[in-house]
């Protein structure tokens, strides 16, 4: 039953989880022409939620004020009475291990690099195929890099154990609404944010091996349940929290933790939106986007906030839910999510290119 993540009078600060760091592009020196110098690895400092028991602010730019999400229990319609089989723990168990391989062949690594000397900061974030024609569900706020292309900023797709460059990508769809809410995010010090709007689609549009595009590409599926507590899951990121800054472009390997959803918040009075998945490997810089997937081996969760202080098991991880990603999907375009996967993934490109430029502009007219 989705509620507050608060209880009164606690404040509880929940930072965005980006990867933070410098590298060094192989190869590169500060005379090098700016793409291969020294790149500026952090895009922005972690995004925080200040929350306390108060009314949903779902409209409120997040700017300097932090949104404060409200202590909202729901009444979930209660289920059809069936025969239930109850599965014991070593069948759940070994669905579950089927769930972290195909979680693990559907997970990439984003990598956005800016120029040598830009005011801006490259980051690392996660993200998952969820259809095999390419598409890859993450966050806007990792996305939001593939509209500064104009800036020199270069994204690229990485797979693997560890993670290399495999494949360019293109901006499917980003919420405009997380947009609008946060275009200063990249010039602030200390940017507030809830995880609302906070997802994109990105789709995969060439090789960068030598190797062609796979005719399918490992994939999961992104769930249509609404989400229950105690639910056993899979979580899967390339969180970089813990490695050095010149390690990430050859020593970033994907973390892979087993655990539950231990709470089920609402941005709304009714909604299951937000899975609070507790502390774990997990709760660490670079895991924006990164997947929740359950024993059945769907998606239900993107990975969009974490403390990131602290031994990790003590941390809380949260995850905008899957049947959220849809819910605001058709409510931004009028249109199913479902009719957006299965179109082909240049026609998606395609139809969102006009919106680009307005967005684009949004965010560089705070970077002036």
């Amino acid at each position: 039953m989705p509620h507050s993540p608060l209880r009164s009078g606690v404040i509880t600060a929940i930072i965005i989880v980006l990867a933070y760091f410098i590298f060094v592009i192989l190869g590169g020196t500060e005379n090098s022409v700016p793409r291969s110098a020294p790149y500026i690895v952090s895009s922005t400092t972690p995004v925080k939620i200040m929350a306390k028991e108060t009314s949903v602010a779902t409209s409120t730019p997040v700017i300097s004020v932090p949104k404060k999400v409200v202590a909202k229990k729901i009444a979930l319609p209660p289920p059809a009475v069936a025969p239930v089989k109850t599965e014991s723990t070593d069948e759940i168990n070994a669905k579950l291990a089927i769930s972290a391989e195909n979680l693990r062949g559907a997970l990439v690594n984003i990598l956005c690099a800016v120029p040598y000397g830009s005011s801006l900061r490259s980051i690392s974030g996660s993200g998952i195929i969820i259809d095999p024609k390419g598409i890859i569900l993450t966050n806007a706020h990792v996305a939001e890099y593939f509209l500064l292309a104009d800036r020199g900023v270069s994204c690229t797709i990485r797979t693997g154990s560890p993670a290399s460059d495999k494949y360019a990508a293109a901006l499917a769809y980003i919420s405009p609404a997380w947009i609008k809410q946060n275009a200063s995010i990249l010039t602030e010090v200390s940017p507030v944010g809830t995880g609302e709007h906070d997802f994109a689609f990105l789709a995969i549009t060439k090789s960068l091996t030598q190797n062609a595009l796979p005719a399918a590409f490992p994939a999961i599926s992104l769930s249509a349940a609404i989400p229950a507590t105690q639910k056993p899951v899979v979580i899967a990121s390339y969180a970089a929290q813990f490695i050095a800054s010149n390690q990430i472009n050859s020593n970033l390997f994907p973390t892979i933790v087993y655990g539950s959803i231990k709470n089920v918040f609402t941005f709304g009075t009714n909604t299951a939106d937000v899975l609070s998945l507790g502390g774990s490997a997990a709760a660490q810089e670079g895991s924006s986007g990164g997947g929740v997937a359950d024993e059945s081996g769907n998606l239900v969760g993107t990975i969009t906030t974490s403390t990131i202080t602290g031994a990790t098991d003590t941390r809380s991880l949260s995850a905008i839910s899957a049947s959220y990603v849809r819910a605001d999907y058709a409510t931004d375009t009028g249109q199913p999510l479902d009719l957006f996967i299965a179109q082909s993934p240049a026609i998606s490109v395609s139809n969102f290119a006009p919106k680009v430029k307005s967005l684009e502009s949004l965010i560089t007219a705070q970077l002036q």
